[in-house]
């Protein structure tokens, strides 16, 4: 389950990680499914990124970027956890 840290250096890479992590998991064709994502606050700072992949038949499966710990967080259509992958470096979501 634990990799090596992951080399991301944009928000933009961070999307596509998930993305393509999301879809290999399910052998879904990357980009083909929306992924919403929304902004998850602790008061009023910035705390990470909840990330949404709608799938077939209502499938959705998702992955929560902390920035606290500097990790992604991967979970399957039923909530299982199957990934946890770290960052190499601190990434700023107040950019974004």
């Amino acid at each position: 389950m634990q990799q090596d840290p992951i080399q991301i250096e944009t928000i933009n890479q961070l999307r596509q990680f998930v993305s393509r992590t999301l879809c290999q998991r399910n052998d879904f064709e990357e980009g083909i499914f929306q992924i919403t994502e929304r902004q998850l606050t602790r008061g009023d700072k910035n705390c990470g990124i909840f990330f949404c992949l709608h799938g077939p038949r209502s499938v959705k499966l998702t992955a929560v970027w902390e920035s606290e710990r500097n990790t992604i967080l991967f979970y399957g259509a039923t909530g299982e956890r199957f990934q946890r992958s770290a960052l190499d470096r601190e990434l700023r979501i107040d950019a974004a």
